[in-house]
């Protein structure tokens, strides 16, 4: 009987441990495509935004004039940034001189550059219909002599964007739906290896609530493990990569990283407990015959 029980015993450990060490690959597997869609959703967005439109201004405008220019192109919300350059700065800017290699004012006598304000894109620029109608309004502000914007290459770049961004949502999704069937599997099992047990506080009077308690917060305990390794994993595998190679930029801010570790655990704990509760349920109910059956 001694014999048997430690039999059972180590079953037990071993199906704990089996089932903690997959709930913990799972979990880091999900935590790290998470980590990827983040990036990727958080780097697509700074490419919206680095789009300049060029707004020329007429020339002889005050310095108030040009304020109210920016004023009425800064009241949109496409704008994320704007800065005035003067003719003089363009003139005098090196790389500018380079590609043309000539001294305009000297050979014209005069400089022929337009102030300009130099406005960056919010991400709302994505909206074709919407970047149109502000390029429009911008062109009828008083003051407003042109205005340009890369149009063909912000096109072919949004669209790039959005295709690369609903590939990793439904490669996310389909890894969710994959991550939640396996820790339910594991799961299962962790249960399954316990049905004697179960069997048997039953067969001495123990209340459902009795039976499914330890179950319940075993599986909680389990998941908050599994959750705390994979971020341990996860966390490692970033530092590590981040410092190999120092110019990618991948670790997050400290604040940003609690968030996410905080995520992954409760989902780990979630996760264990959901996925216990109806297993622990149907062997409670399980009529004896049928139990070593199952």
């Amino acid at each position: 009987m001694a014999a048997q029980r430690r039999n059972i015993s180590h079953r037990v450990r071993f199906s704990y441990a089996t089932s903690t060490v997959s709930m913990t690959l799972v979990l880091f597997l999900l935590g790290a495509v998470g980590f990827i869609m983040a990036n990727l959703f958080t780097t697509t967005k700074r490419m919206r935004e680095s789009v300049t439109m060029i707004v020329e201004l007429k020339d002889g405008l005050s310095e108030a004039e040009r304020d109210t220019v920016a004023v009425r192109l800064a009241e949109s919300d496409m704008v994320a940034s704007l800065k005035f350059v003067s003719k003089e700065e363009k003139a005098a800017d090196e790389e500018f001189n380079k590609v043309f290699n000539v001294d305009i004012k000297g050979v014209l006598g005069e400089n022929p550059l337009p102030d300009t304000y130099d406005v960056t894109l919010s991400a709302l620029s994505s909206d074709k219909a919407q970047l149109e109608l502000f390029a429009e309004e911008a062109r009828k502000i008083e003051g407003v002599e042109f205005v340009s914007y890369p149009q063909g290459l912000l096109e072919d770049m949004h669209a790039t964007l959005d295709i690369m961004q609903f590939i990793m949502l439904v490669f996310g999704g389909a890894l969710l739906v994959v991550s939640f069937v396996l820790l339910n599997n594991t799961v299962r099992l962790a249960v399954y290896s316990q049905r004697e047990l179960i069997n048997t506080l039953k067969a001495v009077g123990a209340t459902k609530w009795f039976i499914m308690r330890p179950f319940v917060g075993r599986s909680a305990l389990q998941g908050f493990l599994a959750g705390f390794l994979a971020v341990s994993l996860l966390g490692g595998a970033v530092y590590a990569l981040d410092y190999v190679i120092p110019g990618i930029g991948i670790f997050p801010k400290w604040e940003e990283a609690g968030v996410f570790a905080a995520i992954i655990v409760v989902t780990g704990v979630v996760v264990a407990v959901v996925c216990t509760l109806p297993v622990v349920n149907r062997f409670v109910n399980m009529k004896t015959n049928k139990i070593y059956l199952y």
